[in-house]
């Protein structure tokens, strides 16, 4: 991954309401949510959330697809998961025990049970 798109995607979270409406859908997984629904469960004006969601789109946070006369958005996982692995790839420069807490906190990720 590149340093600028490191950025973005950092930047695209940095803001209260952006990680809040990134959150909700990664909880939401695969299935996503409507903008609707995203707005209601925010309490945010669809304009504001509007807003949000075209940051984290063009962040390549999040992506959307057309269901009738919604729009579902779902979190980038991939996207997501390229950014940690960016941030922490070089951690241990052949020293394991600097890297073993950020091991250990990727265990504690509450998944999939």
């Amino acid at each position: 991954m590149e340093s600028n798109l490191a950025v973005a995607r950092l930047s695209a979270l940095a803001q209260p309401n952006r990680l809040a409406v990134f959150r909700l859908l990664v909880r939401a997984g695969n299935e996503g949510m409507s903008a609707g629904e995203i707005a209601r469960s925010l309490n945010v004006a669809a304009n504001t959330l509007s807003s949000q969601l075209n940051i984290l789109s063009h962040a390549g946070l999040v992506t959307s697809t057309r269901d009738g006369r919604s729009i579902i958005y779902r979190a980038a996982f991939n996207a997501m998961a390229d950014l940690m692995v960016y941030l922490v790839e070089d951690c241990c420069q052949g020293h394991a025990e600097v890297c073993a807490s950020i091991s250990e906190i990727t265990d504690r990720i509450a998944c999939c049970g």
